[in-house]
């Protein structure tokens, strides 16, 4: 009877399982949902990647065994003249100066969903896909937030390296336009000037030319390539989608330009909709049903978090960012991962959660090598 039974059983087609390695009989739990996790991690890191660019323009190390990671700041020496029959022992001013600074890992970071079912549910690739991707997209939001903000930081610090004689040269800050109206921010010829400024200022500080970038919101880029092919700024062979990415395409003085909706603007993310063109915010045209996420408010993050972020009105006259790697710092103990869960937990409830998580902080490294824009005032945001 048995036999009989075993006859009548239907061939399981299971989407999960690793056909390729599996030996033969019936599938366990665990061989049909083999792929299910790899496919989602690989989701998950594409979603990641895809939407965080602060990643790879500033300082970035791994942390382990341990809750931070120091940085040597070292500034400047002299020259000078030897005399006949002197011992070279070093300069006569005991330079360069060196000073250090500390950066810690913030609490975890972390993103969920719970999926019933999940079998049924994972087998559907591209429900499976969107999830994962929208985990990844929110880890990257908060990483790249997190890091511009330091980098603004940056724009409006002194140099932490402090001898007598010896003054290091701090971060810049830059008003985008001539008549203090926020509005300004979105007009090209001004954005063009306030590069061309930002490229003079950071050479004059002495800052590498190479890794030289520039963050700005997407309505800030776009008035860009409408304004300046016509005059020579922008790659002949670069048209098309390429152009318009915004993933640093096209140069101005040097600076490699992207666009992002996570910088702070106006103390907010993304585009603000609303306010009229003078106004404190600039105004933009209203698409209509916007939704929440657009004109995100900024979370205050001085006294909440290890590192201290800023509080959104830190940032209400902000519109952009240019700077070099040097100036901020970022560590990564626990880079992007998947956990899911399993087991008896799974039984319990009929279904898994499935977690994005990430473990880094960022500070501010070289004040000189970042530079703010800002507008709708005449007078430069205060250093926090």
């Amino acid at each position: 009877m048995a036999h009989q039974n075993n006859a009548l059983l239907s061939s399981l087609t299971a989407p999960g399982a690793d056909n390729a390695t599996r030996s033969g009989g019936t599938f366990t739990t665990t061989e049909r949902r083999a792929l299910y996790l790899k496919l989602f991690s690989g989701e998950l890191f594409k979603g990641f990647q895809r939407n965080t660019i602060a990643r790879d323009l500033v300082t970035k190390r791994t942390l382990k065994n341990g809750k931070s990671l120091q940085f040597i700041y070292t500034g400047r020496t002299n020259s000078e003249y030897h005399v006949p029959g002197q011992s070279i022992l070093g300069n006569s001013d005991n330079a360069p100066p060196v000073a250090e600074k500390t950066i810690t890992v913030d609490d975890l970071l972390i993103s969920s969903a719970f999926v019933y079912e999940l079998d049924e549910t994972l087998a559907h690739y591209d429900l499976r896909g969107e999830i994962s991707k929208k985990i990844g997209y929110a880890l990257a939001e908060n990483y790249d937030r997190k890091i511009f903000r330091q980098i603004t930081r940056a724009a409006r610090k002194a140099s932490p390296i402090t001898k007598t004689n010896f003054v290091e040269p701090g971060g810049t800050q830059i008003r985008v336009g001539t008549n203090a109206q926020a509005s300004d921010a979105y007009v090209a010829a001004s954005l063009i000037n306030a590069f061309y400024d930002a490229a003079a200022v950071l050479d004059e500080k002495g800052v590498s030319t190479e890794g030289r970038v520039a963050v700005l919101n997407p309505r800030q880029y776009y008035e860009l390539i409408q304004n300046i092919g016509s005059n020579g700024l922008i790659n002949r062979d670069a048209q098309g989608t390429a152009l318009q990415s915004g993933q640093g395409i096209i140069e101005i003085a040097g600076i490699t330009i992207y666009k992002s909706m996570n910088i702070p603007f106006f103390g907010k993310f993304g585009t603000y909709l609303g306010g009229t063109a003078g106004a404190t915010i600039p105004g933009t045209p209203d698409p209509g049903n916007a939704g929440s996420f657009v004109g995100d408010a900024m979370a205050d993050e001085r006294t909440t978090t290890v590192n201290n972020y800023g509080n959104s009105t830190d940032f209400v006259n902000s519109c952009g960012l240019i700077f070099q790697k040097e100036a901020c710092g970022v560590v990564e103990a626990i880079g992007p991962q998947v956990q899911v869960t399993s087991g008896d937990v799974s039984v319990i409830y009929q279904g898994d959660v499935i977690l994005g998580r990430l473990a880094m902080g960022a500070d501010y490294l070289n004040p000189a090598a970042a530079v703010e824009l800002f507008a709708g005032t005449g007078t430069k945001p205060a250093a926090w």
